[in-house]
């Protein structure tokens, strides 16, 4: 655990700004530039949990880098370099005030609404008779708002069209851009024996061009099913293997935390967050298709610090 980074105050040339989000810190650098730092911090429920998980932000950062060169060709995206195992420096962007959430499957909180009866989500209308973990007859765009603090909030494309928060044009090259990545999303899960079932995109612009930021296709922004035995279980009813960070919320609602008032995170034990730790290990093996190989963590503050130092000190 002494290896885990969960907060950073750097100082580096040239900064203008630094923002310190759930799991992640970003530093300006002059008017056009981010140094992004994937920490071991992890949330849930929109809570930061007390203890860090050793290498999730090496996975995380790692999986995001390899998609957004794997996407490339579909939309430019933000990525400049990687300089270290936990750092991307990328474009800074005006971020548009929507992610563009995409199912490919009804689970989840989608799953949880219709439960309860609704049959319209973020205006979409969803057949009846649809069962959980049922693939939709094509997959929906179910946007959020981007909130600064506190809870994203659903949306419909009309009420974000509405509120001026992005133009009808764009948000129809977003829309465009959201179906195209993920279709490329699901035909690399495909190749390793997996469904990708849900994620989200996060957009920004930069020069009139419409870029792609933030992280993709990690299991934190989306939800894997194993493609095997999906049918199977389905037929069953039975709940999906899956890779995503939803085992991490399993056990906090198994131990009577949901993020709301009054309710304490359950103790977060070395064991706990070392076996965490494995299992995003091992997202990154399946979802990646290659050996994780573990950063030096000798001192982790110092490497980061280094390595961002000597990237910046060549772009000058």
């Amino acid at each position: 655990m002494k290896n885990t980074l969960v907060r950073t105050d750097f100082n580096f040339a040239g900064q203008t700004n630094v923002y310190h989000g759930k799991v992640r810190d970003v530093y300006s650098i002059g008017n056009d530039l981010l140094v992004m730092i994937a920490t071991d911090r992890i949330s849930a429920f929109d809570v930061v949990l007390p203890q860090g998980i050793p290498y999730k932000g090496q996975v995380l950062n790692q999986i995001a880098a390899k998609f957004l060169d794997a996407t490339a060709d579909i939309v430019p995206n933000w990525k400049l370099d990687t300089p270290d195992p936990m750092v991307t420096v990328g474009l800074r962007c005006e971020q548009y005030k929507v992610e563009m959430v995409i199912r490919g499957y009804l689970t989840g909180s989608a799953w949880r609404e219709y439960k309860a009866g609704a049959r319209t989500l973020c205006g979409v209308p969803l057949p009846e008779g649809m069962k959980e973990n049922e693939k939709f007859p094509t997959p929906i765009i179910t946007p959020t708002t981007k909130e600064d603090v506190g809870h994203d909030e659903n949306i419909s494309k009309e009420e974000i069209i509405a509120q001026g928060l992005v133009s009808k044009e764009e948000y129809e090259q977003l829309e465009k851009y959201t179906y195209a990545l993920f279709q490329r999303g699901t035909e690399m899960a495909a190749q390793k024996n997996l469904i990708l079932v849900d994620t989200k995109y996060e957009f920004g612009k930069k020069d009139g061009t419409i870029y792609l930021i933030d992280e993709i296709h990690t299991p934190d922004s989306s939800r894997y099913f194993y493609a095997d035995t999906y049918q199977e279980l389905f037929d069953k009813e039975e709940e999906q293997r899956q890779l995503s960070k939803e085992f991490v919320r399993k056990w906090l609602m198994d131990n009577g935390f949901q993020g709301k008032d009054g309710q304490k995170v359950p103790e977060m034990t070395e064991e706990y967050c070392n076996s965490v730790s494995e299992r995003y290990i091992e997202l990154y093996e399946k979802i990646v298709g290659e050996k994780f190989v573990k950063a030096e963590a000798a001192d982790v503050a110092i490497r980061l610090e280094k390595n961002i130092n000597e990237y910046l000190k060549k772009r000058d």
